[in-house]
């Protein structure tokens, strides 16, 4: 509704699905109000994304479902329609992850879209994982969806451009426990023809029950780190510049990411992770971890009491586990998730939605806090939030790295300002790579504010009030 407060769209599975107005004063109470557009109110929904798919300022919505998938145009006073040029006649799919991107050229995004079982298949549901499909755009409308073959039951996806050489590709995180033995994680090459990376050009097999992705680059070198969410093992991933191409390596277990049991409850069972979302909860410049923990259902071998992760990190680059501690310790079967500042106070908060339990928020009020500022990019249409760009920012001697993208998590996403925790620091220095690789000059923000950089010919950049 453009007043600058987040809202939330949750998915309900057989329930109907809800949109929630926020209703907080600014720095004050978090509080949403239920109005769900009779549109928005859909049974079968399995997760959302945000996304200005035509550029006219109203955020739209990529809907996934068990059946078929739908995108809604946003418009003024929340009212919502279908976007026209979109048709997704395969309703047998069972939709759980989605990414968009805007390849060069083009006045809409490519879509993916993940599906999971084939729940047709008179054999399944082990070994049985459905197609995959991607939607490319000719003009005002999109082609024929192109399959991804082979798909290997994914719960996230996230079109990324992994090594910064001006191209997001498409990484997808699948689920072994169907696959079984012939799948893996993959990474699809976006020429024009898309193809898998294969071992040659640098692609570990990497098997693991994936269910969230988060990129995210902790480490200041410019390249984003990787995390994974699983049964067991959660995995963090680095790319090893040394080598050629998307060869990842697992973060050492001493870095303190893995988060393969619960930390409080006394169950010791192995962890699930659902979804997964970077960001700096208490502002000192450094990025923490959240991630939803939860038993699929009754899975004997996996803990029942599987509390939410926050792992915040330390000077040296470990990460410590505060969940418990922060509150968010629930012990609910949680699945979708986010961190977002929804009451505009500088501090991120936390949602949560929960398998056959209430919808969480939990607000941050954290009282020793650094400075922060967060950057709302913007140009013109089409891809008018510069989905791809590169947020590049200076905070004394650090710099933070900070890709735009929509996609990851699990079977849920985000759009807004961009967060940055500054310490100490009153101010930063920024500058944008936008997603035609051309660069913005360096300025200066000041912390404490939400800033609006728009995009002034090829190398200007404006700031305003967001």
């Amino acid at each position: 509704d453009q007043d600058g407060l987040p809202d939330i769209f949750i998915a309900g599975g057989e329930a109907p699905s809800a949109l929630l107005r926020n209703r907080s004063q600014r720095g004050g109470e978090i509080k949403f109000t239920k109005q769900t557009p009779q549109e928005l109110s859909l049974d079968n929904v399995t997760g959302a994304y945000p996304l200005d798919i035509d550029g006219d300022g109203f955020l739209d919505l990529a809907v996934l479902r068990v059946g078929a998938n739908m995108i809604f145009k946003g418009a003024e006073n929340c009212q919502f329609s279908p976007l026209t040029g979109f048709n997704d006649d395969y309703v047998s799919g069972w939709t759980t992850s989605f990414s968009a991107t805007w390849e060069t050229g083009q006045s809409l995004p490519t879509l993916a879209f993940g599906n999971y079982v084939d729940r047709n298949h008179p054999e399944g549901p082990f070994g049985t994982c459905d197609q995959n499909f991607l939607y490319r755009p000719s003009g005002a409308n999109y082609q024929d969806p192109l399959a991804l073959d082979p798909g290997y039951c994914p719960l996230s996806m996230l079109f990324t451009d992994w090594g910064r050489q001006g191209r997001a590709d498409l990484r997808v995180s699948n689920d072994r426990h169907y696959y079984l033995h012939d799948g893996e994680e993959q990474m699809w090459k976006m020429t024009d023809e898309p193809r898998l990376y294969s071992a040659k050009e640098g692609w570990q097999t990497h098997k693991l029950w994936g269910m969230g992705i988060a990129s995210r680059d902790i480490t200041g070198d410019g390249i984003p780190e990787v995390y994974l969410t699983s049964m067991g093992d959660q995995r963090l991933q680095l790319l090893d510049k040394d080598q050629d191409g998307p060869f990842y390596r697992d973060a050492t277990y001493s870095r303190g990411t893995t988060a393969h049991r619960p930390y409080t409850g006394g169950d010791g069972r192995p962890s699930t992770g659902w979804h997964v979302d970077f960001g700096d909860v208490q502002n000192d410049g450094l990025d923490d971890i959240f991630v939803t923990k939860g038993n699929v259902q009754q899975m004997p071998g996996s803990a029942m009491d599987d509390p939410n992760n926050l792992m915040m990190q330390q000077l040296d680059g470990t990460f410590q586990e505060v969940g418990d501690s922060a509150g968010i310790a629930s012990m609910h079967r949680s699945r979708g998730g986010a961190m977002v500042d929804f009451n505009l106070d500088g501090l991120l908060d936390i949602a949560v939605v929960n398998r056959q339990a209430d919808f969480e928020v939990y607000q941050n009020v954290t009282v020793e806090t650094g400075n922060w500022v967060a950057i709302k990019l913007q140009q013109e249409r089409p891809n008018r939030d510069a989905v791809g760009a590169w947020i590049e920012l200076m905070v004394g001697h650090k710099k933070f790295s900070r890709e735009l993208t929509v996609g990851g998590g699990h079977a849920g996403g985000k759009i807004g300002p961009e967060h940055f925790g500054l310490g100490s620091f009153e101010t930063a220095k920024m500058r944008v790579i936008w997603p035609d690789q051309t660069h913005s000059g360096w300025v200066e923000v000041k912390a404490g504010s939400t800033v609006l950089a728009l995009r002034n010919g090829l190398e200007g950049l404006t700031l305003g009030d967001y």
